[in-house]
C-alpha cells in the first residue's frame, strides 16, 4: 500500500471522484513555507471505499511515506470517513525549505512550482494547474480546485481571482482549467531587517495595556 501512493496523485484524485482539492500555502522570504492541503470524495459504494483505501489516498501512512523527503517536515497527516454522508477527507500540513523543491515530489509532478529573482528587489512567483481527465459519471463542473497563496511581502502584481485575509486565491472547477492554468505573482519582499508597521502598533497597543494593568494594580 505504501508505494501505490506515489503514483500520479493530483490526477489520480480526480479519476477517482474526488471533489474538493484545498491548497493553502504561506511563502517566506527565503522561498520557504508552510503548506496545508485538504481533500475529500464520496463513494458511491463499499467497493469504492475499499480500492480507495487500497490505493492510500486516505491512508495516514500512506500519506506520510509519499512526503517522506528531506526538504519536507511534516507536521499534520489526517484521514477519516463519514459514513453520514460517504465521504472520505484527508488533511496534510506540513513545513518546506525551498517552495521550487516541491517539483522533487511524486505529489506535485506538472506543477512546475518557481520562485526566482524578477526585476531588481522582486520576485516572481509561479504554479502550473495541470489539466485533469474525469471518471466515474462525473461532470468537470463538479470538481473544484482551489489554491491560496499568502506571501512575506507587497504584492505588485497577480493573475488570482480575489485577494481574502491578505491571501491570494484562485478557485476553478475543472471545466474551467481547461488545458491548464498558471498562477502568477510577482512580489516585492520585505528586507529581511524590515518589520511592517502594523507589527509596530500592535507591539505599542500591548506596552500600553500591560502599562495600564501595572499601575492600576500599584494603585490598588
Amino acid at each position: 500500500m505504501l508505494k501505490k501512493i506515489h503514483l500520479l496523485i493530483f490526477p489520480l484524485l480526480f479519476l477517482t471522484g474526488c471533489l474538493n482539492y484545498e491548497q493553502t500555502t504561506q511563502v517566506y522570504i527565503n522561498g520557504s513555507g508552510v503548506m496545508n492541503i485538504k481533500y475529500q470524495m464520496h463513494y458511491a459504494d463499499s467497493l469504492v471505499l475499499e480500492n480507495m483505501q487500497k490505493i492510500g489516498l486516505f491512508d495516514k501512512d500512506s500519506i506520510i511515506s509519499s512526503f517522506n523527503y528531506p526538504f519536507i517536515e511534516m507536521i499534520k497527516a489526517e484521514t477519516s470517513i463519514d459514513s453520514t454522508d460517504s465521504s472520505m477527507h484527508a488533511e496534510i500540513e506540513f513545513k518546506f525549505n525551498n517552495i521550487d523543491s516541491l517539483n522533487y515530489t511524486k505529489f506535485f509532478e506538472n506543477f512546475h512550482f518557481s520562485y526566482k529573482d524578477g526585476a531588481p528587489g522582486q520576485k516572481l512567483f509561479s504554479q502550473f494547474i495541470p489539466s485533469v481527465a474525469t471518471g466515474y459519471g462525473y461532470e468537470l463542473k463538479d470538481y473544484n480546485v482551489k489554491f491560496a497563496y499568502k506571501f512575506s511581502g507587497e504584492i505588485i502584481a497577480h493573475n488570482a481571482k480575489e485577494i481574502k485575509n491578505n491571501y491570494l486565491i484562485w478557485d476553478y472547477n475543472l471545466s474551467e482549467i481547461g488545458q491548464g492554468k498558471t498562477i502568477s505573482v510577482t512580489i516585492r519582499p520585505y528586507k529581511i531587517d524590515q518589520t511592517p508597521v502594523w507589527i509596530y502598533i500592535a507591539a505599542g497597543v500591548v506596552l500600553v495595556v500591560v502599562a495600564f494593568f501595572l499601575l492600576k494594580k500599584k494603585r490598588d
